[in-house]
C-alpha cells in the first residue's frame, strides 16, 4: 500500500478489522452496498441496496475497463455506467432519468440534461451515488427547463468527484470539470426587449441561461459533495465547482460542498436562488463569485481556504457589471452567519477576504473574516464611482460582524483617492460590527464555549423569512456543527477503496485491462515532466492529454516502438503543445498504434471512435499577425491550444512508423479534429512513415509550417486525405491514398489552400510534393471522391504523381478559379511535372470556360505527363508499373532521386509489415 493511502481506510477494510476481532460483519457481495463505496463513516447508513443484475435500460453505457478498474479498487463487483450526451425525456422513465446507488457513474465529456427548454428531464440521484469525470473535459450541464435532483442525506451524501479519487490515487484540483445549472431567471446581461438566452463560460456553445421567471426551478441539491473539480478553458472562461446560471429560487440548495476546486468553488451568474448550509474548501480561486444581478440569499457558508496555504484567491470576489456598473437588477443578495478563514498563499493571486466592485450591493448580517499574518486584504470595495456610491446609501451594509485578520490588513481602501473609509465605515457607520486579535475559534472552525462570536450575531429572520433565527456570528455555534457526517473533511464525502498496486509508468494510472488480461494504463490531464509509455502496457487517453504548457512547463512524451495508445470517444485526444515533443519510434516489426478502445476490443474499428492527434509548433502561418507574438488557436480543440510563431526550424519531435487509426471528431463544421493535425510544425520536426487509417476528417492537415514528411499512408479516410492552408511550405515525398474500396465516404485525396480571405497573403503556402498515389472511389454524396483541388491562392510544386479512380469518381484535378489560384498557374507558383492521371470518369480535369484550360496546362505548358485510359495501366494494385520518366532531383537534399512515379513500386515496398487497409 502506497504510504499517500495510509491513513485513507475504506469500509471494507474496516470491516474486515472488526470480523478479526469477533465482530459479527459478514461481508458478502449481498451484503455490501453503495453505504460501503461511499465511505462517510457514519453508522447510522440506510438499509443496503443489494446490488442488481446490470441493466441494458439503465442510463449511459456499461463499461467493462472502467467496471474492473473501479471493481478492483473497491475490493468488490462494482458497475459502472459512462453518461455521454445529452439526456432527454425520451430516455426518462416516469419522467426522470435516475443514477441509482448500486451503480457508480462515469462523466464522458459534457453530458447534457435536456436541450434549451425543450427535450426537458428531470436528472434524479439516489442518495449516497458517486459519479465521476476524468477529465477537465468531463462536466455535467442541466439546462434551462430541466432539473436535477440530487438527494443526498447526512448518512449517505452524493459524491460527484474525480477518477483518482475513486481509484485512492493522488487527488488535486481540476481532475475533471464540474457542475453547471442553468434556469429561466434575470440576469442583467438579458436584453432589454425579446428573449434571452446567455451564453454561460467554461462550456461549449449554445449552453444558455436566463429570462424573466424569478422562481424559476432547477431542482435540489440536498446533501452534495463535489471535490476535485475546475476547469480553465480560457482565461475568464472558466468551469467552477458548481455554476448557476440564472438559477431561480425555486431551486432548493441546502447542504452542499465543493473541496478543492481549480476555479471559483460557487458562481453565481445572475437568477435569485437561494442557498443554505454551504461549504467551500480548498477552493484554488474564489470561493463565492457572483455577477450580473445575482440576487439570492445565503445562509450558513462555511469558507476554509488550504490549511497547507496552497493556492487561494478570494473568500467572496463580488460584482454587478463591470462594463455597467449601475445595470438593473443589480447584484445585491442577502449574506447572514458567514465565516471566511484565509491561509498564507501568496502568488498572483493572494489568500483575501471580501472584495465588493464593479458596483454590487450586498446585505451581510454575522460574518467573520479571519486568517493569518500573510494573507491580504480582509474586506474591500472597489475604488468606482457606484461602489463607493453603495456605502453611503444602504445598497451594501454588513452588520453585527467580525474582521479578525492578523496581517495588519484588515480593510483595504484607496482613501488618497478619495475612497470611503472602510475602517471607520464598518467600525462607525454600521451597527454592532467589530474587529478582534482573537475570535475564540477552535481548529475546525467552531467557536469555543467562552468565544466573544456567541451571542453577538443578529436575528436575520427579522430581516427575510428565508433566515432561520439565531444569535451568534459566523456559519457555525458552539453546539451544532451541520458540516459533520457528510461534508469532506468532517467525517464524511469520502470514497473508501482499496489501493492496488500499479504496473505504469510514473505519471500514468493503473486502470482494469481494457482486454482483460494486458496492463492498461490511463494518461489522462497535462503532462508536465517528460513521460515515457514503456512497451508490454496499453494505454488509454482520457479525455485531452496535453504533452506540457505552451511554451512553459515543456515535456517530452516518448513512446516505445510496439505500443498502443487508444481513445474510446470524440473527446479522447492527444495534443503536443508548443515547446514540447514527441518522440514516438516505431519500427516495421513493431509501429506504435493510436486508435480506438473498438478496434483495441476487436469490436471492428470504425471512422471517429476517438479525437486523433494534434501537433503544435512554433513556426510560421499566415494567420500570424504582422508585429508581436502569435497564438492562432487550433481547430477541433478546446480554447488555449495554440500555435504559430517565427521558427521555421522548430522541432516538435519524432514520428516514425506510427498509425493513427479510427479517430477523427467534427465538433462543429469546419471544427473537427482530423487523424493529424499539423499546427504551425517546423522543418526541425522528423515525421517518417506515418498512416492514418479510417479517419471520420481529414487525414493529415498542415495549419502553416514547415515541416517536412517522408513514406505517408493515407487510407479510408472520410474527408479529405491531405489538406494544407494557411502557408504551409513543407516538402513530402511517398505517399500512397486509397480511398475505401468499399465505396464509402471520401472526398479529395489533396484539399489545399493558402488563406480564403486573403488568398495572396504572405507566407503563401507552397510545399513541394513528390511520389504520389491517388486511388479514388466511386463515392457520391454530398462530397464526392475526388483527386487534388487547389484554391484559395495556393501554390504547389507537384511531381511523380499518379491520380486513378473508377467511373464514379469525381474530378482528378482542379485549379478553383479565382484570380490567384488561376495566376499561379502562369508564373510558376503552381507546376506539375512528371505525372500521370488515369481516370475512368471522363473527368480528368475540371475548369470553367474563363479559366486557365487545365488539361493543355498540364499536357503541354508542363513537363512529362501524360493521361492513360483508366488505373490498370499504371498500377498493379498500389504499386507502380507506369512507364513515366520521374523527375530529376539529382543534388536535392531532401528529395530522394526516385526512379518511378506514384508513391511505390513492388521491388521497393515501404508499405510491407506495419500498414494497413492497403490490400
Amino acid at each position: 500500500m502506497q504510504a499517500k493511502h495510509f491513513f485513507k481506510a475504506s469500509a471494507i477494510a474496516t470491516a474486515l478489522v472488526l470480523a478479526g476481532c469477533g465482530g459479527d460483519i459478514n461481508i458478502s457481495e449481498g451484503d455490501i452496498d453503495n453505504s460501503v463505496v461511499n465511505n462517510t463513516t457514519n453508522n447510522n447508513a440506510p438499509d443496503p441496496t443489494p446490488t442488481p443484475t446490470p441493466d441494458d435500460t439503465a442510463p449511459g453505457e456499461a463499461s467493462t475497463f472502467l467496471s474492473n478498474e473501479v471493481s478492483a479498487a473497491f475490493g468488490r463487483d462494482v458497475a459502472v455506467r459512462v453518461l455521454t450526451g445529452r439526456l432527454t425525456d425520451a430516455d426518462a422513465t416516469n419522467g426522470k432519468v435516475t443514477l441509482t446507488n448500486d451503480t457508480v457513474w462515469a462523466l464522458e465529456g459534457p453530458v447534457f440534461v435536456g436541450g434549451d427548454n425543450e427535450d426537458s428531464t428531470v436528472l434524479e440521484i439516489e442518495e449516497g451515488t458517486i459519479l465521476f469525470g476524468r477529465t477537465g473535459s468531463d462536466y455535467l450541464v442541466v439546462s434551462r427547463g430541466s432539473q436535477i435532483e440530487a438527494m443526498g442525506t447526512a448518512n449517505a451524501p452524493v459524491i460527484m468527484t474525480s477518477f483518482a479519487d475513486v481509484l485512492g490515487d493522488e487527488v488535486g484540483a481540476g481532475q475533471w470539470g464540474g457542475m453547471v445549472i442553468l434556469g429561466n431567471a434575470p440576469s442583467n446581461k438579458c436584453p432589454v426587449t425579446g428573449e434571452c438566452s446567455l451564453q454561460v463560460e467554461g462550456v461549449q456553445e449554445g449552453a444558455v441561461f436566463g429570462g424573466t421567471d424569478e422562481t424559476d426551478n432547477s431542482g435540489i441539491l440536498n446533501y452534495l459533495v463535489v471535490k476535485y473539480a475546475g476547469f480553465e478553458v480560457a482565461p475568464d472562461n472558466e468551469l467552477n465547482g458548481i455554476t448557476f446560471g440564472g438559477v431561480g429560487s425555486g431551486t432548493e440548495v441546502d447542504y452542499l460542498q465543493v473541496h478543492a476546486n481549480a476555479d471559483d468553488g460557487v458562481e453565481f451568474f445572475g437568477g435569485n436562488v437561494n442557498v443554505k448550509h454551504l461549504v467551500l474548501t480548498g477552493i484554488q480561486d474564489d470561493s463565492i463569485d457572483w455577477d450580473n444581478g445575482f440576487q439570492g440569499k445565503m445562509q450558513y457558508v462555511y469558507v476554509e481556504q488550504d490549511r497547507a496555504s496552497g493556492d487561494a484567491n478570494r473568500g467572496i470576489e463580488a460584482d454587478n457589471d463591470g462594463s455597467v456598473p449601475d445595470i438593473e437588477p443589480q447584484s445585491n443578495p442577502m449574506i447572514a452567519n458567514l465565516t471566511i478563514i484565509g491561509n498564507n498563499f501568496d502568488g498572483e493571486d493572494d489568500s483575501e477576504g471580501v472584495y465588493l466592485r464593479e458596483g454590487t450591493g450586498a446585505q451581510i448580517y454575522n460574518m467573520l473574516v479571519t486568517g493569518p499574518d500573510g494573507m491580504g486584504e480582509c474586506f474591500e470595495v472597489e475604488n468606482s464611482t457606484e461602489s463607493q456610491a453603495n456605502l453611503g446609501d444602504g445598497t451594501i451594509t454588513i452588520s453585527n460582524s467580525v474582521i479578525a485578520c492578523a496581517n495588519g490588513e484588515n480593510f483595504k481602501a484607496d482613501t488618497a483617492n478619495g475612497a470611503v473609509d472602510l475602517e471607520d465605515w464598518f467600525l462607525n457607520t454600521q451597527s454592532n460590527n467589530f474587529v478582534s486579535e482573537s475570535v475564540g475559534l477552535n481548529n475546525d472552525g467552531t467557536p469555543t464555549a467562552e468565544s466573544p462570536l456567541l451571542g453577538a450575531g443578529t436575528d436575520a429572520s427579522q430581516v427575510d423569512g428565508f433566515f432561520e433565527a439565531t444569535d451568534f456570528i459566523g456559519a457555525l455555534d458552539n453546539g451544532n456543527d451541520w458540516r459533520q457526517g457528510w461534508a469532506f473533511g468532517f467525517g464524511g464525502g469520502e470514497v473508501g477503496v482499496v489501493v492496488t498496486e500499479s504496473g505504469c509508468p510514473a505519471g500514468t494510472t493503473s486502470i482494469a485491462p481494457v482486454d482483460g488480461s494486458t496492463t492498461t494504463c490511463q494518461v489522462s490531464g497535462r503532462i508536465t515532466s517528460d513521460l515515457r509509455l514503456t512497451a508490454g502496457n496499453l494505454y488509454a487517453l482520457s479525455g485531452a492529454v496535453f504533452v506540457g504548457g505552451d511554451n512553459t512547463d515543456s515535456a517530452t512524451l516518448t513512446v516505445d516502438a510496439g505500443v498502443t495508445v487508444y481513445g474510446a470517444s470524440g473527446n479522447d485526444y492527444l495534443v503536443i503543445s508548443r515547446g514540447s515533443e514527441i518522440n514516438a519510434n516505431g519500427s516495421a516489426a513493431a509501429p506504435i498504434t493510436f486508435t480506438s478502445r473498438d478496434d483495441v476490443l476487436g469490436n471492428g474499428g470504425e471512422a471517429g471512435q476517438w479525437g486523433g492527434m494534434v501537433i503544435l509548433g512554433n513556426a510560421p502561418s499566415n494567420k500570424c499577425p504582422a508585429t508581436g507574438d502569435c497564438s492562432l488557436q487550433v481547430e477541433g480543440v478546446q480554447e488555449g491550444a495554440v500555435f504559430g510563431g517565427n521558427a521555421t526550424d522548430d522541432s516538435s519531435g519524432t514520428l516514425r512508423y506510427v498509425r493513427v487509426m479510427h479517430g477523427g471528431f467534427e465538433i462543429a463544421p469546419d471544427n473537427e479534429l482530423n487523424g493529424v493535425t499539423f499546427g504551425g510544425v517546423g522543418s526541425g520536426t522528423t515525421v517518417e512513415y506515418l498512416q492514418v487509417h479510417k479517419n471520420a476528417d481529414d487525414g493529415v492537415e498542415f495549419f502553416g509550417g514547415n515541416v517536412d514528411v517522408k513514406y505517408l499512408v493515407l487510407t479510408d479516410v472520410q474527408d479529405d486525405s491531405i489538406d494544407w492552408d494557411n502557408g504551409f511550405q513543407g516538402r513530402i515525398q511517398y505517399v500512397v491514398i486509397k480511398q475505401a474500396t468499399d465505396d464509402s465516404d471520401a472526398n479529395r485525396a489533396i484539399e489545399a489552400d493558402n488563406d480564403g480571405s486573403n488568398p495572396a497573403i504572405e507566407p503563401q503556402s507552397n510545399p513541394s510534393i513528390a511520389n504520389v498515389t491517388i486511388i479514388g472511389n466511386n463515392f457520391d454524396g454530398e462530397d464526392d471522391s475526388e483527386g487534388v483541388y487547389l484554391r484559395e491562392g495556393t501554390g504547389a510544386q507537384l511531381a511523380n504523381f499518379i491520380i486513378t479512380g473508377p467511373a464514379s469518381m469525381g474530378e482528378c484535378f482542379e485549379i478553383e478559379g479565382s484570380a490567384e489560384s488561376q495566376a499561379n498557374l502562369g508564373d510558376g507558383t503552381t507546376t506539375f511535372t512528371n505525372s500521370v492521371i488515369a481516370c475512368e470518369n471522363g473527368e480528368n480535369f475540371k475548369f470553367g470556360d474563363s479559366d486557365v484550360d487545365l488539361e493543355d496546362w498540364f499536357l503541354n505548358v508542363q513537363a512529362g505527363n501524360s493521361v492513360e485510359a483508366n488505373g490498370a495501366v499504371v498500377l498493379d494494385g498500389i504499386f507502380s508499373i507506369s512507364g513515366a520518366t520521374p523527375k530529376d532531383f539529382s543534388g536535392d537534399t531532401f528529395f530522394d532521386n526516385a526512379d518511378f512515379v506514384g508513391g511505390v513500386k513492388a521491388d521497393a515496398n515501404w508499405t510491407a509489415d506495419w500498414t494497413v487497409g492497403l490490400e
